[in-house]
């Protein structure tokens, strides 16, 4: 053995001591100075830097990790340090040794540990996916360990962006190239969809334009939440949802979608009625907020449009469902302007394509209200009155002939 290995051996033999007799506050200097000089360093390199005994100091830094995870003790600085081993190529040994020590379960605790930080829980989201980009089998390993779950419920809560951002980043990775578990991802996005975080919203959303097409078949538990996505007062969530529901139009649960816009021009009149609230003081003037489902009643009225203006195919679904008897409905909405405004900007349309339905509106409104209707849709409930909105929420507008397509 020659002076230089032997020089190599006795130093990493001496930090191995230091480690073992050390405070935390050493080994917190030695995981410190380990992340300083072996960032981006390949397996080989490792080995050469530890004398070929690499392997005993990462036994040591996943032993420290699964006694102090839950109480935080040098968290961030010992997973940066595992994290220098499970992304370093050609270092496969080493992710098999953390693996064999359960590292997939402790790093799946520490996303879901109330107490932690945001920054350790990232540096633990940067592990697993250094794991599950290894290939498949390791894929399926986060999977078995209920790691579809726990990234979803870290995404839903989390209060930080940048976390929520790896963790929907992970979970389309779980989703691509693993056929044994995408349908069990495609179904944690949509668990997602009634969560309380905006941004975890619009994620999920945006997620499950990506899965959708690899699981091929919709499950038809989407349709409540996506539906329910447009009571959202947020518009990014909004266009995520209105986006998805265009494209789950080419599956089997597109009919019932566009019943469920149709259905949501009209809400339920126990949806309607506001309960009054018993600690409000009646002296302070409150901000009213909108009522959700008339949010969902403009949100329906304006994704109609959209769809509707897609394809003819569409617009005609849409009118065999009664589409024109529930948008006049929506339209004569005077307690909510952006109902009365999307319902008339869709009306518009349908009367300007299809003359069958000009003709039945034309008849339902009365010469007046069609002109002051048709000649500036966008501004018809600044100019409507009363009797006008109650003429167009008790029509009786039916279409039962199949639509005459324009030519």
């Amino acid at each position: 053995m020659s002076a230089k290995q032997q020089t190599a051996i006795s130093k990493v033999m001496a930090v191995m001591q230091e480690w073992d007799k050390g405070s935390k506050t050493t080994r917190k200097k030695i995981l410190q100075d380990f992340i300083a000089q072996n960032q981006n360093k390949t397996g080989p390199e490792l080995e050469q830097e530890f004398a070929q005994a690499a392997s005993l100091f990462l036994t040591r830094l996943t032993a420290w990790l699964r006694l102090t995870y839950m109480i935080g003790t040098s968290l961030n600085e010992q997973l940066r340090a595992i994290s220098i081993f499970l992304s370093a190529s050609s270092g496969h040994k080493f992710m098999a040794e953390f693996l064999e020590v359960g590292g997939v379960l402790t790093l799946l605790e520490i996303i879901g540990l109330k107490q932690a930080k945001e920054e350790d829980k990232s540096e633990a989201l940067k592990n697993i996916h250094f794991i599950a980009n290894a290939g498949r089998k390791y894929k399926e390993l986060i999977c078995e360990s209920y790691g579809i779950r726990a990234i979803a419920e870290c995404l839903a809560k989390s209060k930080s962006e940048e976390t929520q951002d790896a963790c929907r980043n992970l979970l389309l990775m779980l989703a691509q190239g693993n056929p044994k578990f995408e349908v069990q991802v495609y179904k944690g996005l949509i668990a997602l969809l009634p969560c309380s975080s905006p941004k975890a919203q619009q994620m999920a959303a945006q997620s499950l334009r990506v899965v959708q097409p690899i699981v091929k078949n919709a499950n038809p538990s989407i349709i409540e939440p996506l539906l329910n996505l447009l009571k959202t007062l947020h518009l990014e969530v909004q266009f995520e949802a209105i986006e998805l529901i265009k494209e789950l139009m080419d599956y089997e649960v597109g009919q019932i979608l566009l019943s469920g816009l149709v259905g949501a021009l009209r809400p339920a009149k126990e949806d309607i009625i506001q309960k009054p609230d018993l600690l409000e003081d009646a002296d302070v003037p409150k901000m009213n907020a909108p009522l959700p489902v008339f949010v969902q009643q403009a949100a329906a009225a304006k994704t109609i449009g959209i769809l509707a203006r897609e394809s003819n195919e569409l617009a005609e679904k849409l009118i065999q469902l009664r589409v024109v008897h529930n948008l006049c409905y929506a339209m004569g909405n005077m307690d909510y302007a952006d109902s009365q405004r999307q319902a008339s900007i869709s009306l518009e349309y349908l009367c300007r394509t299809f003359p069958i339905v000009d003709d039945h509106v034309r008849d339902a409104m009365g010469d007046n209200l069609y002109d002051l209707f048709m000649s500036n849709p966008e501004t018809l409930y600044l100019n409507m009155n009363h009797v006008q909105a109650d003429v167009l929420v008790s029509n009786k507008l039916n279409i039962p002939k199949l639509v005459e397509k324009v030519e």
